[in-house]
């Protein structure tokens, strides 16, 4: 149990990778703050926490509606006496190439990936702030954990997705940038950049309409199977990677081993990367 005891804010949580990474971190002693934009997946996953013996509770919304950040980071502090551990999961795509791509598509996604993981950590840094003084003055040193999500879109681009590789790369200089200013919080701040990984965005999808609801909005979703089997035949492993494999790569960053890893960006692409 090499997180027993800590506090952790999961956004995306509900369904998905973001799922995965609730339920790991979990079954490694931590207790969560689960978040989804619908209740009913949020639950589910408070739920399956719960039963394993671990507390949970649901903070369901939107993470780029306004005093989200503040809701979402209180609902730790309040009901679970603690905050330690922040994953920026949450996101969708909303393809097409730029000169097609609309306002409304960009700005949506940089909300989501962006400016969303920055009011909640701009919402956490008071907590740590206080935290950190007093368990100075105490003679301990305690280490807490923000992990990012980015993409190999944002490390290296991706046609046709101009907003989601500026979101994804602007998450790694938001990264760069917390880990060298919460340096003196003792935070970990580091980033996961996903390659290939099977989700309900990502599944072979032979129609043309697959899609998923974002606060009304219907987002096409789903990849043509044949340029499917052609992306994994890029990545040296042979596959997608799953949900609880990229699950694994964020718990990297989350337990005491990371104490002195800060500012990096690991690629969970099965080593294929841009």
């Amino acid at each position: 149990m090499k997180l027993e005891g800590k506090v952790a804010l999961v956004t995306g949580s509900g369904r998905g990778i973001g799922r995965e990474i609730a339920l790991k971190l979990a079954s490694e002693g931590a207790n969560l703050v689960v978040n989804d934009l619908d209740a009913g997946p949020a639950e589910e996953t408070v739920a399956a926490i719960r039963a394993m013996g671990r507390k949970a509770v649901a903070c369901s919304g939107s993470v780029t509606e306004k005093g989200f950040a503040e809701r979402f980071v209180n609902t730790a502090i309040e009901q679970l006496d603690g905050l330690d551990i922040i994953v920026n999961n949450a996101g969708y795509t909303w393809d097409n190439v730029i000169h097609k791509m609309t306002d409304e598509q960009w700005h949506a996604i940089m909300d989501v990936h962006v400016t969303a993981p920055f009011q909640i950590l701009r919402a956490a840094s008071e907590y740590l702030r206080v935290q950190t003084k007093k368990e100075a003055m105490e003679g301990r040193e305690v280490f807490r954990k923000v992990v990012n999500i980015s993409s190999i879109a944002g490390t290296g681009g991706n046609a046709g997705q101009a907003n989601y590789s500026a979101g994804k790369a602007a998450i790694i200089g938001l990264t760069k940038a917390m880990s060298k200013e919460w340096g003196r919080y003792k935070v970990n701040v580091n980033c996961v950049a996903f390659g290939l990984i099977k989700t309900r965005l990502t599944e072979a999808a032979a129609g043309s309409d697959a899609s998923i609801d974002v606060e009304g909005r219907k987002i096409k979703v789903g990849v043509n199977p044949d340029l499917l089997k052609t992306m994994e035949a890029t990545v040296p492993l042979g596959r997608a990677g799953t949900p609880t494999e990229a699950a694994g790569s964020v718990y990297l960053f989350c337990i005491p081993e990371s104490n002195y890893v800060s500012g990096q960006v690991l690629v969970c692409g099965g080593g294929f990367s841009m």
